[in-house]
């Protein structure tokens, strides 16, 4: 049986994702409970219909949906849920996390019969108004299978990519390839506009070739008129999810030097004060170096 919109869900995370992720859901008509660390970001989302979550009330909720930061807070909101889980809860987790703390989560989940679903999405915060984000499921088939009508709501695919922890691995990939990608796509604007070209025109000229990809479309613009608002892809995320593809790749003993690089260059960018604002800015990073 696959859960319907009166199955009680509970959302933790109310972020750029989770807030539009869950509205979608509220939109569609789903029985929806919401938590966020600052309360505050829960605000619109209950004059939607949303409830006011509670955490030690989590039991009641067959269905648990978490978008969050990076692996230290879901751990974290993890332990303070655990005391209150139940037998056959389901936990589908968005968030892009290391694989081996999907691993060590799934299995301490699993000790209490909860099901624990890796889900990272792709698609940005434009994805996840629209609900065309693409999904990398891991774990249990036929959970994922039951999970069905809300990813719908949530995204245009669903691919199940295998156990617990491929879901995030496919992530790591993904995100190696967007954030290595951002990086050189501000190193071409950049050149560009020492070349004389009006870099306005770049993402049209290009669209439809073989350099043309989303990130180069979303990006290419905003970093050609400086206009970094409103964030997007905060760059701190793409660091942590790089770094997430070096422990990976160093798990299997594999020299990724692009990303290494690529990781390097955001890094230098953030700790100028630069983790907070969109990956957009990195041609700023590109610009102070020429």
């Amino acid at each position: 049986m696959s859960f319907d919109r009166n199955t009680p869900i509970a959302f933790l995370g109310m972020g750029l994702m989770g807030t539009r992720m869950a509205a979608r859901l509220i939109h569609a008509g789903f029985r929806v409970a919401v938590w966020n660390r600052t309360a505050a970001a829960c605000e619109e989302l209950l004059d939607m219909g949303a409830e006011a979550l509670a955490l030690e009330k989590i039991g009641q909720y067959p269905v648990i949906l978490s978008c969050l930061a990076d692996d230290n807070a879901v751990q974290a909101v993890f332990e303070q849920i655990q005391p209150h889980l139940q037998a056959k809860q389901v936990i589908v987790d968005f968030s892009s996390l290391s694989v081996d703390k999907t691993l060590t989560l799934a299995e301490q989940a699993a000790r209490q019969q909860v099901k624990w679903i890796d889900s990272p999405v792709s698609g940005g915060t434009a994805g996840a108004e629209q609900g065309t984000l693409v999904i990398f499921a891991g774990g249990d088939a036929a959970t994922i299978e039951k999970l069905t009508l809300i990813y719908n709501v949530l995204s245009q695919r669903v691919t199940r990519m295998g156990a617990s922890g491929t879901g995030q691995a496919t992530k790591i990939c993904n995100q190696l390839i967007v954030a290595a990608n951002s990086t050189l796509i501000a190193e071409a604007v950049a050149l560009a506009a020492q070349a004389g070209v009006d870099t306005t025109l770049l993402a049209p000229a290009l669209a439809g070739g073989f350099a043309d990809s989303k990130p180069f479309q979303i990006l290419t613009p905003r970093m050609a008129s400086h206009s970094f608002e409103p964030v997007q892809w905060k760059v701190q995320t793409l660091s942590k999810d790089l770094n997430n593809a070096l422990t990976l790749a160093a798990h299997y003993q594999l020299n990724i030097p692009v990303a290494q690089q690529a990781l390097q260059q955001l890094q230098a960018h953030q700790a100028k004060g630069f983790a907070e604002a969109d990956l957009s800015t990195v041609i700023q990073q590109v610009e102070q170096t020429t």
